[in-house]
């Protein structure tokens, strides 16, 4: 199940990812970043994920993550993602996702979420959290055209 958080608002939104999810429901959340988007018009946008509850995705969803991500790179500045503890767990799970992003990416303990928000709002780092930074955000695959587009 993927929720949207209250503490969503402007130019950024949140969401939190519970269990193991789907294809089927990443799709269904999509037109709600896409909103946010379309409001913004030309100024990005920032992303917190909490991931703090999932228990993975089905290849489905993988695809469908990385094809929204390579859709909308150019608008998305800033992605936090928060989860367990150790975050080294949640790199591998997240890193193919972002790799297509322009944007850099960072891990916050569930903890910190309250500092995520602010990073994924203005940039700015609390001085009391170490930043772990997941990717810098190159837009490896920036230039991408995808062959495949149907699953």
């Amino acid at each position: 199940m993927i929720e949207r958080l209250k503490e969503s608002f402007g130019a950024a939104i949140g969401f939190k990812v519970v269990g193991r999810i789907t294809g089927d429901e990443v799709k269904a959340f999509e037109p709600q970043i896409e909103f946010v988007i379309a409001e913004r018009k030309e100024r990005p946008i920032g992303i917190l994920a909490d991931l703090s509850e999932m228990d993975g995705a089905d290849w489905k969803a993988r695809w469908d993550e990385m094809r929204f991500l390579q859709k909308y790179t150019e608008h998305i500045a800033r992605m936090a993602v928060v989860g367990a503890d150790k975050w080294e767990e949640v790199v591998a799970m997240v890193l193919a996702g972002t790799a297509v992003l322009q944007a850099e990416t960072r891990y916050f303990t569930t903890a910190e979420i309250n500092a995520a928000w602010e990073w994924v709002r203005t940039s700015k780092n609390a001085d009391r959290v170490p930043v772990r930074t997941m990717y810098e955000g190159k837009g490896l695959f920036k230039d991408y055209i995808p062959e495949y587009t149907e699953l």
